[in-house]
């Protein structure tokens, strides 16, 4: 039977994030050779080509990305157990902030799987906009922050695809104006969905706003409105909009973990570990 070992897919995820065998080496304390050697075992085990050459470095084959997802979901649990069952335990806070849709569709899974291997750690979750929050980490008041940019890029970020939630009957999808419930002035997800309006030549008008997304949902739970959101976003009696619906199709945002590294503790590192598993965000 094949064994993925802890040791055999950190070097893989390694040669993967570094795009070469030469520069993932040190990273796993191995040479060159080694690690060149260890990759071809795993391709001859798997009988799967996993990288493809590309210039001077590799970079992965099909399979390659699906086992690297693989990969960092199984060792990052495999640390985990270690760090729950072995060796001290940190004490401590964790400032994070996020906005508020973000810490209610993300947050949970997150916390409950750092809780169970650091119980001892305190963290203190701040719900606001993303420009103050990235004003909070400047400052230092935060440890690590979510935010939301105009586009995905570059390491811990990706792409959040928007869409438009409806109350599941009655929805004004075609009233025209059309009734609108967004966050207030400066909120991304507003400046796309009344873009996609624009765009689409479809009148609108803002009937409610909120800088929460308690308000902004309760109007739209109502059939009062629809609003711009992330399209993980649930409510119940809300749905996401459906092409019959007639709503043009708003542009993605980013969003991007910022994490102190200089000088920070351990245990905030960890916390950005288990956020950047709950996120699926891109490797540098």
């Amino acid at each position: 039977m094949i064994q993925l070992g802890p040791d055999l897919l950190r070097t893989f995820v390694a040669a993967a994030d570094c795009g070469s065998f030469t520069r993932a080496a040190p990273t796993v304390h191995r040479t060159q050779s080694a690690v060149s050697m260890q990759m071809k075992r795993l391709e001859s085990d798997l009988g799967q080509a996993l990288f493809r050459r590309e210039g001077r470095g590799v970079a992965l084959t099909t399979e390659g990305d699906v086992l690297y997802r693989y990969a960092r979901r199984l060792l990052a649990l495999h640390d985990e157990a270690l760090a729950a069952v072995g060796g001290p335990k940190p004490h401590g806070v964790v400032r994070f902030g996020a906005p508020e849709d973000y810490a209610t569709q993300y947050l949970p899974g997150a916390l409950k799987r750092f809780a169970t291997a650091h119980p001892f750690v305190q963290v203190d979750v701040f719900c606001d906009e993303s420009s103050r929050l990235r004003e909070k980490y400047r400052a230092k008041e935060l440890d690590l922050v979510l935010t939301t940019e105009r586009h995905a890029g570059g390491s811990d970020s990706r792409s959040l695809p928007l869409s438009w939630l409806v109350a599941e009957r009655g929805a004004p999808v075609e009233t025209r104006p059309l009734p609108l419930a967004l966050y207030h002035a400066g909120c991304l997800y507003r400046r796309n969905g009344l873009a996609a309006l624009e765009e689409a030549g479809i009148p609108y008008r803002i009937a409610y706003g909120s800088p929460s997304m308690t308000g902004v949902m309760a109007a739209i739970g109502a059939g009062l409105a629809v609003g711009p959101v992330s399209v993980g976003t649930t409510m119940p009696g809300c749905r996401l909009a459906l092409p019959e619906d007639g709503l043009p199709p708003i542009r993605p945002v980013g969003i991007r973990l910022h994490a102190r590294k200089d000088g920070a503790p351990d245990m905030v590192e960890a916390f950005a570990g288990f956020l950047r598993q709950e996120l699926a965000l891109d490797r540098a």
